[in-house]
Parts: structure tokens; C-alpha cells; sequence
């Protein structure tokens, strides 16, 4: 009988599980410095993206071309918006420039707080004071070089002169000495030819001794050339001025020169006091003949009447008032320190102007001569 012999192999304990080691110091600082530099980095670079994107989109972008730029339409609606397509086409470009609301008289007197019914009337002490200045200077002007009777000397013997005088010679000349006053200043509605416009009207009086003499001979050509030869002599003075001068504004909107023009006039009750001189004869010489002053008075007055007396009125072309820079002066400083050597320095071409009693303030680049034929060219 077989015999079975059982071996028992000894117990063996299973292997320990392995366990990683645990992370130094140095990996774990180097890992988490990498992620802080990646998240600083893409918000950086995120940053950059939006500013790029707000400077692109928003400052250097044209506006313009994106609101001209018209909507593509359906093909539902084109056949509806085609004639208001056509329609917009024939309209000019709108302007920037935004039309404000039109302006009346009364809208203008209540944004001026003027009432014409209860407004007080002015003194224009101011206005006096910038006239006188003006008439100065007018003065001064005339006084150089001979301007004025150069300039009168012209005109009176020009074509207009009649071919029974001989040449005109100017004997004596006074501009005077003291300024009109301008006072009682008021504004008034235009009257009913011209309703819902306004007019200022001013009392105007010169009292002043203003004197211009010539003398001619009187030529007596029938029946043959210069049968008779009379000399004449004359000095006519202007002594007293007084009127309501009327000043209005005509828009270029209503002028047919397409300019703003100031419009003055005097009222038909003006006063004028004249004083005629006069000497007729060689020999035997008549003095202050009646019948001359009187004849010279009523030309005068009749000259007045067919260009300043209402309704007749005068124009005067306005500049534009925007300022140039051709316009541009500057006053430099003085050099002594007193005040009164200011001159007026032209800032077109860095030139430097003369002092303001030779050059007459903005008028400084036209000569004196010059004003002085362009206003003795406008009594002809």
C-alpha cells in the first residue's frame, strides 16, 4: 500500500505596495512660479489686445464712412424703397453746420432785454470819444504831404467841371477844430415800408467853422472864345450841423450784393448854417453879392437832399468780422515806459509798423495820401 507524503511549504508575506517619494522644495517652488508667470503674462498680453482694439475701432476709425455707408436692402424691399433711393439722391449733402431757428425782431429785443416803448435813450459818451478820435486822425492825415488838396485839386478839376470856368484854384482850406456829439440814441421799429426791422436814430450836432475857398474866372465864350474874363472869389464855411441821423442794418440775405451792408440817413428837419464869402470883379471888385450866397446855399442843400435825406439813404459795405490773420496786429511794448509811444507791430511777414500817430491805427499799411483822394472822391 502506497504512502503519501504532503509536504507544507512555509507562509511568504506579500510585497509592500511602492509609495512615490515625496516632492522636494525646489520642483514644487519652480512649478507654481511658471504658472504665476503664465497667468501675469496672458493678462498682460490680454490688456495690450483690448487697448489695440479701443485705439484701432474707436479714436482712428471714420465715423464718416461707416454712417455714409448705406444698408444693403432685401429684394423684398427694393422694389418699394427705389423711388425714395432716387429721391435721396437728388438732396444736397447735409451740412454740419446746424441751422438755428430764425430770429424776429422781437425775438432779438427780448434776448437784448430792449423795450422800444420804455428804454430809456443814450448818451453814446463812448461813441463820441471813438468819432473824435477818428476825425483826428482824419485830420492828421490830411495834413501830410499836401494829401487833401492834392486829392480836392483833382476833383475839381476834372471832367465835371463846366467849360465856362477856368481852372479852379483852391485859395484856402479849414477841417476845424471840435467833434460832433452824438446823444439821445434810440431804437425804433423801420416804419411800415420796412416792417420787423429796427433802426437806431441819434441826434447829431457840430458846432465848428470848416472852410473851403477857391478862385476861377468866369469865361464868356460867345460869340467867339473868351470874349469876357470875370475873376470870382469865394470861401463858403460851414458853422453849424444839427439832424437826426438814422442807422439800420440790411442782411445779406435781402441785399442783392450778398453782403451785409449799414444803411444811414438824415431826417428832412436837419439844420445847416453856412457863411458864403465872396469877391466878383479885377478892379472894381463887388463884395459878398446876396444873390451868390444864395445860389451856392441852395446847391449845397439840394446836394444833401438827393443823397442822404429820407427816403434816400446811403450804403456801406461790412467787412466780414471773422478774424484773419491777415487782419492780425500786435501792439509791442514800450520802450520809454510811458504809454503814449505804443506802436502797432504787423504780424504778415513779421514787419513792424510805425507809431500810431503816423500810421493810424489798422490803417497803418494805406497811405495818407491815398484816403485822402478816396474821401474827396466820394463828394463828387
Amino acid at each position: 500500500m502506497a504512502t503519501t507524503t504532503t509536504t507544507t511549504l512555509p507562509s511568504q508575506d506579500p510585497p509592500p505596495p511602492l509609495v512615490a517619494p515625496p516632492p522636494t522644495s525646489l520642483s514644487s517652488s519652480s512649478s507654481s512660479n511658471w504658472s504665476f508667470l503664465q497667468g501675469f503674462l496672458i493678462g498682460q498680453l490680454s490688456v495690450i489686445i483690448m487697448i489695440c482694439a479701443f485705439i484701432k475701432y474707436f479714436i482712428f476709425s471714420d465715423p464718416s464712412s461707416d454712417l455714409a455707408r448705406p444698408k444693403r436692402p432685401s429684394t423684398a424691399d427694393t422694389s418699394s424703397n427705389s423711388n425714395n433711393g432716387r429721391k435721396l439722391q437728388k438732396k444736397k449733402s447735409t451740412s454740419v453746420l446746424r441751422n438755428p431757428p430764425p430770429l424776429t425782431t422781437a425775438t432779438i429785443l427780448s434776448k437784448t432785454y430792449y423795450n422800444v416803448n420804455s428804454h430809456q435813450p443814450e448818451s453814446l459818451d463812448w461813441f463820441n470819444v471813438l468819432i473824435a478820435q477818428a476825425i483826428a486822425q482824419f485830420r492828421d492825415d490830411a495834413r501830410t504831404d499836401g494829401a487833401i488838396l492834392d486829392s480836392l485839386n483833382k476833383v475839381i478839376n476834372g471832367p465835371i467841371k463846366p467849360d465856362f470856368l477856368d481852372t479852379i484854384k483852391i485859395t484856402e482850406i479849414s477841417l476845424g477844430e471840435d467833434f460832433p456829439i452824438f446823444s439821445n440814441c434810440r431804437i425804433t421799429p423801420s416804419g411800415v415800408e420796412e416792417p420787423g426791422k429796427l433802426q437806431a436814430r441819434m441826434d447829431v450836432d457840430l458846432s465848428d467853422v470848416i472852410t473851403l475857398g477857391v478862385e476861377t474866372r468866369l469865361l464868356l465864350n460867345y460869340p467867339k472864345p473868351l470874349v469876357a474874363v470875370l475873376p470870382v472869389g469865394l470861401a463858403v464855411s460851414i458853422l453849424r450841423f444839427s439832424g437826426t441821423l438814422s442807422i439800420s442794418f440790411i442782411p445779406s440775405q435781402e441785399n442783392t450784393s450778398n453782403s451785409t451792408t449799414l444803411t444811414f440817413s438824415l431826417l428832412d428837419d436837419y439844420r445847416l448854417e453856412l457863411s458864403v464869402r465872396s469877391l466878383v470883379g479885377s478892379r472894381s471888385r463887388l463884395q459878398d453879392v446876396p444873390k451868390i450866397a444864395q445860389l451856392i446855399e441852395s446847391r449845397i442843400h439840394a446836394w444833401i437832399d438827393e443823397r442822404v435825406v429820407e427816403p434816400k439813404f446811403q450804403q456801406i459795405v461790412l467787412p466780414s468780422l471773422w478774424p484773419r490773420k491777415r487782419t492780425t496786429r500786435e501792439h509791442a511794448p514800450d520802450v520809454g515806459g510811458d504809454g503814449d509811444s505804443a506802436v502797432e507791430k504787423g504780424s504778415v511777414g513779421g514787419g513792424s509798423g510805425v507809431g500810431a500817430g503816423e500810421a493810424g491805427g489798422p490803417f497803418a499799411q494805406r497811405s495818407g495820401s491815398v484816403r485822402m483822394r478816396r474821401a474827396a472822391g466820394a463828394f463828387a
